[in-house]
């Protein structure tokens, strides 16, 4: 009796946790639909509400390590914050977009290192970060250095070192929906980074927000793969 109750509950638990992850990319298709149709009024609801839909489905997860579970769920917290900023589209309040995605890798980086890591795949993610560092990375802090906005160079510098460091982190796991979800954050960061500071492109906008959201729905599904 006690067995299959308690298989009940998990059998439960995990399509209630499917669910809210199927939910969770459709309201981000919404957002998708609402950047490429410039409908601002259904970005603001829809963009937000797609990172509240993966915060409670990552919160319903039965995971193995329940400390990566928390720092992501900070993560995603940090990131809804950035969303919020980064939406206004307002100059002074970029700083603080970036930097609530910087604690946002942050936290992500200590998660993943929770589900466990090692350290020859550490560094590999680190030689194949360092090789877009010193191609791409080197051409968005010149962008940033020589242009208006030359204060955020140092922000952009640490930013750029911390996102890195989630990237090879999410390597050293060798989990491949991790591995994915990093990987795609990194391009849509830095979409962002090179529409702002070194040639903004027509198809830019829709690109960073479809990879940003990807990204987060498969470094979600790395908790349970």
């Amino acid at each position: 009796m006690h067995g299959w109750g308690r298989r009940g509950t998990i059998n439960a638990m995990s399509a209630a946790v499917a669910l809210l992850l199927v939910l969770a990319l459709a309201v981000a298709v919404l957002d998708w639909v609402a950047v490429h149709a410039r409908l601002r009024a259904l970005e603001f609801v829809a963009k937000p509400l797609t990172i509240v839909t993966l915060i409670v489905a990552v919160a319903a997860m039965s995971t193995a390590s329940r400390a990566a579970q928390l720092f992501f769920l900070g993560a995603l917290a940090f990131s809804l914050i950035g969303d919020v900023f980064l939406m206004t589209k307002r100059d002074r309040l970029f700083v603080f977009g970036l930097g609530s995605f910087l604690a946002g890798h942050l936290a992500y980086i200590v998660g993943l290192w929770f589900l466990g890591v090692t350290l020859p795949w550490f560094l590999a993610g680190l030689v194949v970060v360092a090789i877009f560092v010193a191609t791409i990375g080197l051409r968005v802090v010149n962008g940033v250095r020589h242009g208006a906005s030359r204060e955020l160079t140092v922000p952009v510098i640490a930013y750029m070192g911390v996102i890195s460091l989630m990237v090879a982190s999410a390597v050293s796991t060798q989990r491949p929906l991790a591995i994915i979800g990093a990987s795609l954050f990194y391009a849509s960061d830095a979409l962002i980074a090179w529409n702002r500071f070194v040639d903004p492109k027509p198809w830019g906008e829709i690109a960073i927000i479809v990879t940003y959201h990807l990204g987060q729905i498969a470094l979600a599904l790395s908790l349970v793969s």
